[in-house]
C-alpha cells in the first residue's frame, strides 16, 4: 500500500495493487455521507487497434461504447435492477480515452461494490443480444446525428484530423456497429476488462479496508495478459480547411478549430497552459466575448475549449450567431492580437487563481475526487499533479506555448447553417 499526500491541502489517499485484481485507490473523506465509486478501464472510442498476447486486433468505430451498454446485462439479470435494491444511483459513460462504471450511495455501499465488481468483470454476450443492441444504439446514433452541436464538434474534428480516430463519433456509425459480433466484444472484454487491467477509485465515507474486502469477496482470478494499444501516425496537416452543412436550426453555428502540435503524450502542463490561454481569449470576462456580446454577434452560447488526449490536442472556439462570417473574422483577429501582444501578467494571475480555486473546490466533491483519480492515474500521475503543476506554471510558460498555438495553416472552420427552404428538410 502506498499513501499519496499533498501538503497544501493536508490530505492524502491510499493506492493498492490487489492480488489478481484491479489497482485500487481510496480517498477517505470523513464527515461526508456519500460514497462515489468508479470502476474504470483505459479503453475508449479512440482505441481501435491493439495487440493482446502477440495477436493484433482491429475493431470498428463504436465498440467501446457498445461494450459499455452490454456489460450491464448478465446471465443472472440486469445490473440496474440489482442496484435498485441497494438504493444506489448507478450509471456509466464512454469517452474518447476511457470507460467508467459508476455509482453513488449513502447506504448499502458494500452491497453496491459487490454488484459493481461482479457485472463489470463478467461479460455475457450472444449473437441475439448483440443484434438487439445494434438496433438500440443505431437509434441513439441517429438521434445524435440530429443534434447540431454534436455535428458541429465532430465536423471540426473531422476537418482537423486525417487519420486519428478522435475524428469518429464515440458511438460509431450505424454501418460500423453492424460489424460488431459477440466474439469481438469478448476479445475486447478480455483485453481491457480483466480485473488486472482496471482501476477502482472510491471516494467519500469509506476506508480502504472496506474496499479491499469487496475485492476479496469478488474472488478475482489471475490472468496472464500483455496488452498494447496501437495508434495511427497522424500527419501535421489538417484534413480540410472549411465545410458547411445545413440542418433545421434557427441560427447558424460556427466552430473554429486549430490542430496543435504538442508533446506525445500531451503533458499536464501543456493542458493547463492551454486552458489558461483559452480562458483569457474566450472566457466570460475576455475582451473578445464582451465585444461579440456588445455587438450582438453572439449570445450566451459562445465558448472555447482545449480538446486533448494522450496524442491529440485541439483548440476549438464555437458559438451561435446570426453573423457567421463576422464571428469567424473576430475570432481570428482576437487570436492574432493575443499572439502579437502576449498575455498580460494581470490576466494571467486572474485566470490562474480562478483555475486554482476551482481545483480546490473539486476536492470537496466525492464524484469529482473519484473521477479525477481515474483521469490522473491513467496518465501515470496522481490526483494532486494538476494542482501542483498549476501552482508552478509561469506567465513565461503560458506565453511560450501561446506562440506555438493557433497556426492559420492548421485551422478548420465548420459551419451549420439553417435550411434554405422547406424542401431541404
Amino acid at each position: 500500500m502506498s499513501e499519496i499526500k499533498n501538503n497544501v491541502l493536508n490530505e492524502s489517499y491510499q493506492v493498492v495493487r490487489t492480488e489478481n485484481g484491479p489497482l485500487v485507490a481510496c480517498y477517505t473523506m470523513p464527515g461526508y455521507n456519500a460514497v462515489h465509486a468508479v470502476f474504470a478501464t483505459n479503453f475508449g472510442s479512440v482505441d481501435r487497434s491493439f495487440v493482446m498476447n502477440g495477436k493484433k486486433y482491429d475493431i470498428p468505430a463504436g465498440v467501446a461504447h457498445f461494450l459499455e451498454h452490454k456489460m450491464f446485462e448478465n446471465e443472472d439479470g440486469d445490473a440496474f435492477d440489482k442496484y435498485a435494491r441497494t438504493g444506489a444511483n448507478a450509471n456509466a459513460f464512454t469517452s474518447f480515452d476511457k470507460t467508467c462504471y459508476i455509482f453513488t450511495a449513502t447506504d448499502n455501499v458494500d452491497e453496491s461494490l459487490d454488484i459493481l465488481l461482479s457485472f463489470v468483470t463478467t461479460p455475457y454476450f450472444t449473437p441475439q443480444t448483440v443484434e438487439k443492441e445494434q438496433g438500440i444504439i443505431g437509434q441513439e446514433i441517429k438521434m445524435y446525428d440530429d443534434s447540431a452541436n454534436w455535428r458541429l464538434l465532430f465536423g471540426v474534428l473531422e476537418g482537423l484530423y486525417q487519420k486519428h480516430t478522435v475524428r469518429d463519433d464515440i458511438a460509431g456509425t450505424v454501418e460500423s456497429i453492424s460489424q460488431i459480433t459477440d466474439k469481438m466484444l469478448y476479445d475486447c472484454a478480455k483485453a481491457f476488462y480483466s480485473p488486472s487491467q482496471m482501476l477502482l477509485s472510491v471516494a467519500g465515507n469509506i476506508t480502504m479496508d472496506r474496499v479491499l474486502a469487496a475485492c476479496e469477496r469478488a474472488g478475482f482470478k489471475a490472468d496472464e495478459l500483455q496488452v498494447k494499444k496501437i495508434s495511427q501516425e497522424e500527419p501535421d496537416e489538417i484534413n480540410y480547411r472549411s465545410k458547411t452543412i445545413q440542418m433545421p436550426v434557427s441560427v447558424p453555428l460556427v466552430a473554429v478549430g486549430y490542430k496543435e502540435k504538442m508533446s506525445n503524450p500531451v503533458t499536464t502542463k501543456e493542458a493547463i497552459a492551454g486552458n489558461i490561454i483559452m480562458d483569457i481569449l474566450t472566457g466570460s470576462t475576455s475582451k473578445l466575448f464582451n465585444k461579440l456580446y456588445d455587438l450582438n454577434i453572439v449570445n450566451g452560447t459562445f465558448e472555447g475549449e482545449i480538446f486533448s488526449g494522450d496524442d491529440y490536442y485541439a483548440s476549438i472556439i464555437s458559438g451561435e450567431t446570426a453573423h457567421p462570417e463576422k464571428l469567424i473574422e473576430e475570432i481570428q483577429n482576437a487570436v492574432d492580437t493575443l499572439k502579437k501582444e502576449g498575455i498580460s501578467r494581470d490576466d494571467f494571475i486572474i485566470s490562474k487563481n480562478h483555475m486554482y480555486g476551482s481545483m480546490i473546490v473539486d476536492f470537496e466533491n466525492v464524484e469529482e475526487v473519484a473521477t479525477n483519480i481515474v483521469v490522473s492515474h491513467f496518465k501515470g500521475e496522481n490526483i494532486y499533479t494538476p494542482l501542483e503543476t498549476l501552482s508552478k506554471i509561469t506567465l513565461e510558460d503560458v506565453n511560450s506555448q501561446l506562440q506555438k498555438m493557433f497556426r492559420d495553416d492548421r485551422c478548420t472552420i465548420f459551419t451549420v447553417m439553417p435550411l434554405e427552404n422547406e424542401d431541404d428538410k
